[in-house]
């Protein structure tokens, strides 16, 4: 992780209500809610890259129904997964906190959680080199059930023409997902995109161990 930026004064922005980041959580929380009500039965889903897990956990955490899920958080500094591992003590749910390389296939090998219904993949591919990108989003039906629902962002360029996040949606396409909806806050310094996806083909068996990906930014 050397060279890369500092995630913990990161993290700190989602107190900062002029930062772009309050303003994403509060959309993913409001998709994981809405796939939780469409989802009546047992739920199991994997964030990669999780930070402290205040998306998923937030959301599980003022639910009555949280007992049916299974969550996975897989997150590599140690900071984090002690933050995540904390908050999910008050939680129903079943959760799991990996401490790990979320870039590494090797890591989602033998999780109850896989394949998921749902995948977090907020906050990363803003931090990726575009083959990466790529390498990434070819590897989620390796994560993703048959029906799972993939959330994931990506921040448009706010100099010049540069559009970061078409790649990202034809990568998805390209991969077998179907699009469900995109949208940009766009607003000043703020144009984060939040796409959802769904996953419909069948689950891609675990291939040879792989870095997907390693951040860069």
């Amino acid at each position: 992780m050397s060279g890369v930026r500092d995630y913990l004064a990161w993290h700190e922005q989602y107190d900062d209500p002029g930062s772009s980041l309050p303003r994403r959580l509060a959309l993913v929380r409001d998709v994981l809610r809405a796939e939780l009500d469409a989802r009546p039965g047992p739920v199991r889903a994997v964030s990669v890259c999780a930070g402290d897990g205040r998306d998923i956990l937030g959301v599980l955490a003022e639910r009555e129904d949280a007992a049916r899920v299974s969550v996975t958080l897989v997150e590599v500094l140690p900071e984090l997964v002690e933050r995540a591992r904390n908050a999910a003590v008050d939680v129903a749910a079943d959760v799991e906190v990996v401490a790990a390389d979320a870039g590494y296939s090797g890591t989602y090998v033998g999780l109850v959680t896989v394949p998921a219904d749902v995948v977090l993949l907020v906050g990363v591919l803003g931090n990726l080199s575009d083959a990466d990108v790529t390498a990434t989003v070819a590897a989620m039906p390796s994560l993703c059930a048959s029906g799972a629902t993939l959330v994931w962002s990506r921040g448009r360029s706010l100099e010049g023409a540069d559009d970061f996040v078409t790649p990202v949606r034809q990568a998805f396409a390209a991969a077998g997902f179907t699009e469900l909806w995109v949208r940009s806050f766009d607003v000043e310094d703020d144009r984060t995109a939040l796409g959802v996806v769904r996953f419909d083909g069948a689950p891609l068996p675990p291939g040879p161990a792989q870095t997907w990906f390693t951040f860069v930014g």
